[in-house]
């Protein structure tokens, strides 16, 4: 195997470069050991890396493996997005296109739908898995303690928290205005007790926005996330959250969202819900991604393959 792999780092869901979520996609990574793949999301350190193999079925695009800096992750957002934007850029060249790439995750097949217009790529990804409840708690007043703030600042206008996962899981936490949103910080021990009520490692924050349907905020620090500037995965699980909470009517249901900007890295994403009987049929998350950066990525002496 060489002793160098290429990697390319893209800002997923903007427009800007230096805006949105980086992510760091590693090609040529088949050789690679999972403790290998882990030191080097560890190496980037950004909220998740990604690395792209020969997909098991050739009727699919690429097989990938998704990590934290801290532990492996079945499917995620941002990454699903920035890796197809990648590679259909670089399958299709620089023209404008309309494009569709499978990827193999870990979570499942994830169909991406991409378009280039006016030297731009955007797209849209199915999540794998359709969102559901999930078996841990989310009492108010131990979000307040966890979140440094009021009980009377957690929920608004029919929403109330809950815990739900597809694929990943989170603790939905709406908060009253953008000043509560703005204000939120984990605070020890608290969090670490809401993590194990919730029996999840992330909570992520939303409150009614301005010129937005939604404006959004996601804690990680168990995860070596201390914030995420944008959650596709938790966006797309959200969809059972405003179902929970009576605002999703039967039929297609768009919501834009901004996440971010309490970081200085504004990121814009796209909500889609289908919904029946008061059922959940498909989520879509659509964005766009843009390139900033490549080169090569000494590989870690880590031991054998498995």
């Amino acid at each position: 195997m060489a002793t160098h792999l290429p990697f390319h780092i893209y800002d997923v869901f903007t427009t800007t470069p230096y805006t949105g979520n980086p992510l760091a996609i590693v090609l040529d990574a088949d050789g690679l050991t999972t403790d290998q793949m882990q030191t080097m999301a560890r190496e980037f350190n950004l909220s998740e890396t990604i690395f792209v193999m020969a997909p098991r079925d050739p009727a699919n695009t690429a097989r990938v493996r998704i990590f934290f800096p801290t532990a492996e992750i079945p499917f995620a957002g941002h990454p699903t997005l920035g890796c197809a934007v990648f590679l259909a850029e670089r399958h299709m060249g620089p023209g404008d296109f309309d494009h569709r790439i499978v990827l193999e995750e870990e979570a499942g097949h994830v169909p991406v739908t991409l378009s280039r217009h006016g030297g731009l790529t955007s797209g849209e990804f199915t999540a794998p898995v359709v969102p559901h409840a999930h078996g841990g708690a989310a009492p108010t007043a131990l979000i307040a303690r966890a979140l440094d703030l009021p009980p009377s600042a957690i929920g608004f206008a029919g929403h109330r928290p809950g815990v739900f996962a597809g694929g990943p899981a989170f603790l939905f936490a709406p908060v009253e205005n953008r000043a509560a949103l703005a204000a939120a910080r984990p605070v020890e021990p608290h969090w670490s007790a809401l993590m194990e009520a919730g029996k999840v490692d992330s909570v992520y924050l939303y409150s009614p926005g301005d010129g937005t349907d939604f404006q959004a905020r996601m804690f990680s620090p168990t995860a070596g996330i201390p914030e995420d500037p944008a959650t596709g995965s938790a966006t797309a699980i959200l969809a059972a959250q405003l179902l929970a909470s009576g605002v999703v009517p039967d039929g297609e249901s768009i919501y834009h969202l901004l996440q971010g900007a309490e970081m200085a890295r504004p990121s814009r994403l796209r909500l889609t819900i289908e919904a029946a009987g008061g059922i959940l049929h498909s989520v879509r998350i659509g964005g766009a991604a843009v390139p900033v950066s490549k080169g090569e990525i000494l590989v870690p002496d880590t031991g054998p393959a498995a």
